[in-house]
């Protein structure tokens, strides 16, 4: 009986450490990768990071309208969330971007996430669009 306590100590005490470590953390903007930073500052130029925050092995900020960007642990973007406004087409490989234009007139781009397999795109239509690496689409959901 006693170890039975002394090993739920143990896993009580391993869960709760790793609970916290995977916790996001509020960091100063200044903190973010320089990649990062650039990233932005190259793609929002009109908008101010308002928020930061850092947890084990990658960033996300928050623009000023809205945005919310996450990096790499290096400062790469995986992810862009606009909600209802565009994401910039300097980050959409222009495959994508003819597919869209071709089959969604009038649709903006308004999420787009790296993947393992290629890219995950949200349009303003709330259809899910998923592309492999060479910007052939494998998927839809709607």
């Amino acid at each position: 009986m006693k170890h039975f306590k002394f090993i739920m100590m143990a896993l009580m005490c391993l869960l709760t450490s790793t609970a916290s470590f995977a916790d996001d953390t509020p960091i100063p903007v200044e903190q973010l990768p320089a990649e990062a930073k650039a990233f932005v500052q190259t793609n929002f130029q009109n908008r101010k990071i308002i928020y930061a925050e850092k947890d084990w092995n990658s960033y996300e900020c928050r623009l000023d309208d809205g945005t919310k960007i996450e990096f790499n642990k290096k400062g790469n973007w995986k992810k862009v969330d606009r909600k209802t406004l565009a994401v910039p087409e300097g980050i959409v490989p222009v495959t994508i971007q003819e597919y869209v234009k071709a089959n969604f007139p009038g649709c903006l781009i308004t999420k787009i996430d790296k993947e393992r397999y290629g890219y995950d795109i949200e349009l303003s239509n709330d259809i899910d669009l998923k592309f492999n690496y060479q910007g052939v689409l494998i998927g839809m959901d709607d």
